[in-house]
């Protein structure tokens, strides 16, 4: 197999350098910003990127606060950031009137989510949602995302409480860990692993608090889940956010977990069809 693409970097509004990693031709077939999920970097896409280069571009970033060498591990500087940062990397990376599509696993799904109910989503034309992170309680997430969370409870609440006022001086704080595998983080891949969040990022990684708001304002969108996924109820996407747009197609992965689900060939096969008969002129 060949080697991962190196990064390369694009310049966001604030001066901040975000690494990416391209696959395919720009400007051939749709632009598809693949957003990873809590924990981890862009590399997680690299065998989907290069599945999806003979019909799309695809860019898969570090988002900030993750990767090899952050500015600040697991913060960034408001709440929002990442759909400031987003929107510059789509910016910089279009092409005339290329169709966008943002892709997302777990919080990078609920960060699309997130995207599309705010200021830029009626820029999407697309949208895929791997097993995405919803809410705390929604019906697809099981208790701590099935162990691999452990939130400061009482922190995001009184975190919470005080954002609900204007008071934004704390949220610099830690809200919560992750349960990353120690032969991921004593392995040579360690140093890339992000284990904290806080409230700020943490907060910008999700839907808003009225996710299904969120979620009716999705353009066109694929959701897939693992059948076996450990952190989500693979089969509540489609009543939950049906209730609220009929503009998605869904599916469930046999035989697959959560971290398997972006390799999987049955996902690889539905992404590509969905990119390949996007409602929008490419």
């Amino acid at each position: 197999m060949a080697e991962a693409p190196a990064p390369s970097v694009v310049a966001l509004r604030d001066g901040t350098v975000l690494p990416l990693r391209s696959y395919g031709e720009p400007g051939r077939g749709p632009l598809v910003v693949a957003l990873h999920g809590s924990g981890w970097h862009g590399l997680q896409f690299d065998g989907l990127g290069k599945a999806l280069a003979p019909i799309a571009h695809v860019v898969a970033p570090d988002l900030r606060g993750h990767g090899a060498a952050p500015q600040r591990r697991g913060d960034l500087d408001y709440i929002g950031q990442f759909e400031d940062d987003i929107a510059d990397l789509i910016a910089a990376l279009r092409q005339g009137n290329q169709p966008v599509v943002l892709l997302g696993h777990s919080s990078g799904g609920g960060l699309v989510v997130r995207y599309a109910g705010g200021t830029y989503g009626a820029d999407l034309d697309g949208a895929v949602l791997l097993a995405p992170f919803l809410k705390y309680d929604a019906p697809t997430t099981r208790p701590q995302s099935g162990g691999w969370a452990q939130p400061l409870t009482r922190r995001l609440i009184g975190l919470s409480m005080l954002n609900q006022v204007g008071l934004r001086v704390l949220n610099h704080l830690t809200v919560i860990t992750f349960a990353m595998p120690p032969e991921v983080l004593d392995g040579p891949m360690g140093h890339t692993a992000t284990t904290a969040y806080s409230y700020r990022l943490n907060t910008s990684y999700a839907p808003r608090a009225d996710y299904l708001a969120d979620a009716a304002r999705l353009p066109p969108f694929l959701v897939l889940a693992g059948r076996e996924d450990e952190a989500f109820v693979a089969q509540g996407y489609e009543p939950l956010l049906s209730e609220v747009t009929q503009r998605g197609t869904y599916a469930v992965i046999a035989e697959t977990g959560h971290l398997d689900l972006p390799d999987a060939p049955a996902a690889v096969t539905q992404i590509r069809a969905f990119l390949t008969n996007l409602p929008v002129n490419q």
